[in-house]
Formats: structure tokens, sequence, C-alpha cells
């Protein structure tokens, strides 16, 4: 197995390669992401753009060397040479220059991050790895395609999840998918989150306990018709939990209670009723 992963490696540190290098020798925006990237401070505003497009030229030959056969190990030592130098970089544009761009993978402007130096650190050992064997990645492709197709899918999306600057092609569209399906601000009865906590703030239940409060909602539920919403609280020197009632039915704040328990015992220590009682006549609170 572990011969077939070191021999896949060229293909999946060759995309890499030439996918970086696109950016740096054919996209419009190269100049700009050039005079925001770390190469500024290191060499200065001049020769920070032709050290970019030097370093495309490079990333395009060893890419291009890596993807076509046969694969050579020269080619994969030259390319881990390249990746711990991208580590070098990374690092030292971390320290020095913390809002300067990676100018990676993407013309998004990025500042390095310790995903962009666990990007890096994992080139370095897919070079190292792919050094170790001669076979071409074609040949353990074909021999193992199933296998092989998940390692490589595998890495992809690691070196994907990686990349910071890469976050709006994927990340961001699965957050905005993820909060249509979900409707983080609404419970289970479609009443929005936030007309329950405009509605529990302007009871007399929510004023008189306000100063115990610690947080803001860290919990909340619904059953029976009402939404309960959990707030970490302190009373009289004990670490509680404030949980109120609020009627999904009813608007008016009057009908708001509350009750604060004792996170360590489960006793309730303050309990302030509403002008109308939960249908089944009490109250039932779980500590945080």
């Amino acid at each position: 197995m572990i011969d077939m992963i070191a021999a896949l490696q060229p293909l999946l540190v060759g995309a890499v390669l030439l996918w970086s290098a696109r950016l740096k020798l054919f996209s419009r925006h190269a100049t700009a992401t050039a005079h925001r990237s770390g190469l500024v401070v290191l060499l200065g505003e001049r020769r920070a753009l032709p050290a970019y497009r030097v370093l495309g030229a490079v990333e395009l030959t060893l890419g291009a060397a890596l993807l076509l056969p046969p694969t050579l190990r020269m080619e994969a030592v030259a390319v881990t040479t390249l990746a711990a130098g991208f580590l070098a970089y990374l690092g030292y544009t971390r320290r020095v220059a913390p809002t300067a761009s990676c100018g990676c993978l993407s013309a998004q402007p990025t500042p390095v991050s310790g995903r962009s130096l666990l990007r890096a650190g994992l080139l370095v050992a897919a070079g190292a790895l792919a050094a170790t064997t001669t076979t071409g990645w074609f040949a353990a492709l074909a021999d193992r395609p199933v296998a092989g197709g998940l390692v490589l899918l595998a890495e992809a999306a690691a070196v994907v999840g990686l990349s910071p600057e890469l976050d709006a092609t994927w990340l961001l569209p699965l957050r905005r998918l993820r909060a249509r399906l979900t409707h983080p601000l609404r419970g289970g009865s479609g009443v929005p989150l936030l007309a329950t906590v405009q509605q529990l703030q302007l009871s007399d239940a929510y004023r008189r306990v306000a100063a115990l409060l610690r947080s803001d909602v860290r919990e909340h539920w619904d059953a029976d018709g009402w939404r309960f919403a959990a707030y970490a609280a302190r009373y009289q020197g004990r670490t509680a939990t404030a949980v109120f009632a609020v009627p999904l039915a009813d608007p008016e704040p009057e009908a708001v209670r509350v009750a604060v328990v004792d996170d360590t015992t489960g006793q309730t220590l303050l309990s302030l009723a509403g002008t109308t009682p939960p249908t089944d006549g009490r109250l039932t609170v779980v500590p945080a």
C-alpha cells in the first residue's frame, strides 16, 4: 500500500505546482498578488514581481516533469527542496509580515496562517515520499484504480482544506447551504430566535435576573409550545444556568418566566413565574 501511495505523490504534487504556476505566470492578478506577498519584504518592491514570475516558471517546469513519464528520483528531490523552501518562506513571512498575502494558489489576499504552513509541510512529505519510488504514477493508478483514486481524492481534499485562499471557492458556499438548510436563527416552530430573545429581554423576569447573567444564549430548544433559552449565570458565588421559558404563541413579555439552576447540584436557586404558566404546570430545567 505504501508503495502505491508513494508512486502517486508525483501526480498530486505536480498538479499543485501547475495550479500555482498558472497564477504566477498567466493570471491577470499576478502583479497585484506579488506586491501583496512576503516577497516584497524579502526582496523589495522592484524585485517582487520578477521573483514571482521566476518561481512560477520553476513550478511549471517541475510540475510538468513530475506528471510526464518517466518518474525520476532527482525530480522528486528537487520538488522536496522547493517545498521545503516554500515552508521556510511562509514561516518567515508570517513572522515579519503577518498581514502579507501568501500568493500561493489564489489571487485572494489571504495572510499566511497555520493552515498554509501545514499545507507546505504536506507537500514536503509528499515530495520526500515520491523520492522513495521509481514506479510511475500512471502504472500505480492503473494497477489499483479504486484505492489510488481514493488516496488522491483524500490528499487533494487535504490540500484544499489547508488552503485558506480557496475558502471562498468551497467553504463559504457550504456555509451558505448549511444556513439555508438548518435556519440557525429559527427553532422548530419557525419563530426566529431573535424574536424570542427580544421578547424575553423586555420581560420583568429578565430585568430581575439580568445582573446574574454571564453570557448570551448558550442553548435553546422548543417543547410543548414553549421555547427555552439557557444563559450562563452566577448566583451568590455559585456557577449556574438561567433558563428562560418563552411562549411561542404569546408575544407578550409578561408571559416569560425564568429559573436559575445550580450547575453542580441541579438545585433550583431562583424561580420567577410569568402571568401564564407552562402547559404542564412546571418548568423543567437541565443544567448546562
